[in-house]
């Protein structure tokens, strides 16, 4: 990051993840700028990175996405040849929304969103098939109680 935020790049940052696309306008009276002022914070936090991607969020279960399960996996191989693999296989399964690769007992883990039992094995089965693991182990979910919070600006 270039520069530090100042109150109102934070006052911006927190209206975008609660709102998502408000226009131009409206943020501009939120935050007590100018439209042509906002529009150049914006622009600086885009080309400082601190705005990633504008998306929208969606709601899983209103897609017949009802399970979630935390995948976690633990390898014997540590070379950038199979994890290059191990990446390209895992970004490859568009129900894998998330991948980490993580400190402790395992090397890596996923969050995966599924419509079912079947459907989660099928990501299973994916992974499998294509990488060589030590030990997987899953949980599923039961109930989501935060998900997709907004970050602490």
């Amino acid at each position: 990051m270039a520069r530090k935020l100042d109150q109102t790049d934070r006052a911006i940052l927190r209206i975008l993840q609660k709102q998502g696309t408000p226009s131009q306008r409206e943020l501009a009276e939120k935050v007590g700028l100018s439209q042509n002022a906002c529009w150049r914070r914006l622009n600086a936090l885009r080309e400082d990175g601190v705005i990633a991607h504008d998306t929208v969020r969606l709601n899983a279960s209103a897609l017949g996405l009802t399970l979630t399960v935390f995948v976690l996996m633990r390898t014997r191989h540590h070379s950038r040849e199979w994890f290059e693999t191990f990446r390209k296989v895992v970004g490859s399964i568009p129900n894998i929304v998330d991948f980490y690769r993580i400190a402790g007992e395992y090397d890596y883990l996923l969050k995966v969103v599924a419509c079912d039992m079947n459907d989660f094995d099928r990501v299973y089965q994916q992974i499998i098939s294509k990488v060589e693991l030590d030990a997987i182990t899953s949980y599923m979910t039961m109930e989501t109680l935060a998900d997709n919070r907004d970050l602490p600006v």
